[in-house]
Parts: C-alpha cells; sequence; structure tokens
C-alpha cells in the first residue's frame, strides 16, 4: 500500500506535464523514487517474513483497493492526498520505533539482514534486522517531510 502513492502522483503528474507542455519542477521523480523505495520496504521485510500464498493474496487485494481510493482522492486534491500521506508516513515511524524496541527487548529475533536490503540500502555484509528497521524509519521520516 505504502508504494501506491508515490506511483499514483508520479503517474498523474507526469500525464499533467505532457498536457500541458510543463515541466513538474522534478516532483515525478520525487514522487517515483519515493514508491520505489517503499517497493524495497515491501521486498525487504516479504524475505523476512516469508509469507504464505493467502498474505500476498491480501497485498495485492488491499493494493487494488487503495490504489483506486488514492487516485480519486489525488484527482480531486493533490494537496490533501500528500498531507494523508505525510499522516501515514508519521505513523509508520511510531510503529517502527515500536519494532526497534521490541527488537533490543529481545520480543523479536535481530536476525542477519536479507540480502537485497544490504544490496540497496549499501548496508554491512553483517547487518541485522534492526540496521535495516533503523534504514527504513529514516526513509519513512524523509517522505513525511517530503509530503
Amino acid at each position: 500500500v505504502a508504494a501506491v502513492p508515490g506511483m499514483v502522483g508520479g503517474m498523474l503528474l507526469h500525464c499533467k506535464s505532457l498536457r500541458r507542455f510543463e515541466h513538474s519542477g522534478g516532483w515525478i521523480r520525487v514522487l517515483l523514487e519515493e514508491a520505489e523505495n517503499e517497493r524495497m520496504h515491501l521486498m525487504t521485510f516479504m524475505e523476512v517474513a516469508k509469507p504464505r500464498w493467502y498474505e500476498r493474496a491480501l497485498v495485492f487485494a488491499v493494493q487494488g483497493i487503495f490504489w483506486n481510493f488514492y487516485f480519486v482522492a489525488y484527482v480531486i486534491s493533490p494537496k490533501v492526498a500528500h498531507r494523508a500521506v505525510g499522516y501515514l508516513e508519521e505513523e509508520a515511524i511510531h510503529s517502527y520505533n515500536e519494532f526497534i524496541k521490541e527488537l533490543d527487548s529481545g520480543n523479536i529475533p535481530n536476525v542477519p539482514a536479507p540480502a537485497i536490503a544490504i544490496d540497496y540500502w549499501r548496508l554491512a555484509p553483517d547487518s541485522t534486522l534492526r540496521d535495516v528497521v533503523m534504514v527504513v524509519r529514516a526513509d519513512e521520516a524523509h517522505h513525511r517531510d517530503v509530503n
């Protein structure tokens, strides 16, 4: 779900830019990079969690529903849509803070970081899940500020 706003916003701004023969001021690239970054969050945590087929189906269904909802919201008011994303990103930061507390207390095992995360964020080869959560939380803070 988190990757949807950047992709929808980037796509709609791209089309608007083409229709009006105007530059976007770099916004298209920012939003598409945000979508890619959020996709990498999902891919990383999929490696950690190893979801079953029905969990993957749930991601697919929720993504389809949210895509349509966000598309309509963005068409009506891009400003409100971005503001909503900012609030969602702030909540994600709080969730990752709780995740870090659980890792630190030992309630969640601090397993080695998946290779996909080490490659994407250029982490040290001996990085752990905690290191991954730290960089993901930093990404979310950046997305909050951008939106």
